[in-house]
């Protein structure tokens, strides 16, 4: 079955396809032939209980953990399975974890300058100026991320949610491809979290993300279709009330 989905025409047309994507460790089994396609420039919402297999999905997709079997095609034909975490960022893949890492004593601002001198090089990042269009893209950053009023504020000083639109923003400087955001609206207030839905959605389009979040409303508000994970592979995928819905994951996980 698996030479057949990767033969399949959705293959050529995604940005990211995985396929039969199996990872263990110490006898648990994460990952149980995963099977997931995600279109170029689609916004997908990950769902699913603690130990289905969320983390570890974005774990193999960038390259920290390695499949014992499957592949993981990112474009035509680049299996990210080959490639280590450093080869698969360059290639435009961006991953923000549940908790904001930004440098706290450093302004807005120059948290973005040091994101967009990071692809020269320690040396180069050191004695580089920005270029125009470098100061260009933090200014678009900026206002893309409702930070641009901030942006002389010492990062320290902002609140949960503006750090964590700060560290999404340190990743948009790189114009990645591909954005995987977990748990991106943890510990937000209700503004903040519904400022990061808006946040998202300007993003669609521009951008392919897959947003791993346990905020059913937040999920809802986002509009995006949903896969369901349960012990490692899909258990549903569709539209929030198709898998609100659905028997199996109101057993699983919703009903919880």
């Amino acid at each position: 079955m698996s030479a057949e989905r990767t033969a399949t025409p959705r293959r050529t047309e995604a940005l990211l396809y995985l396929d039969g994507v199996s990872v263990s460790f110490d006898g648990f089994k994460a990952l149980n032939e995963l099977s997931l396609v995600i279109d170029r420039g689609e916004l997908r919402t990950v769902i699913g209980p603690n130990g289905a297999g969320k983390t570890t999905m974005m774990d193999v997709i960038t390259g920290k953990t390695r499949p014992d079997e499957g592949t993981v095609i990112y474009g035509a034909d680049t299996d990210l399975t080959k490639l280590d975490e450093a080869a698969i960022a360059n290639l435009g893949i961006g991953r923000k974890f549940q908790k904001p890492t930004v440098f706290e004593n450093l302004t807005v601002f120059e948290n973005l300058e040091l994101a967009a001198r990071d692809n020269r090089g320690i040396f180069r990042t050191l004695l580089a100026k920005l270029s125009g269009a470098d100061l260009a893209r933090i200014d678009e950053t900026l206002v893309t991320t409702g930070l641009a009023e901030h942006r002389h504020r010492q990062a320290g000083a902002l609140s949960h949610g503006q750090k964590q639109w700060l560290e999404i923003g340190m990743l948009l400087i790189h114009e990645p491809q591909i954005l995987l955001l977990d748990e991106p609206v943890a510990g937000m207030t209700d503004h903040e979290t519904e400022q990061t839905a808006q946040l998202i959605r300007r993003l669609m389009g521009k951008h392919t993300l897959v947003v791993v979040e346990h905020d059913m409303q937040f999920v809802r508000d986002l509009g995006a279709r949903v896969t369901v994970l349960h012990e490692g592979s899909v258990l549903a995928e569709g539209s929030i009330d198709h898998v609100q819905n659905h028997p199996r994951v109101i057993e699983v996980y919703l009903g919880r």
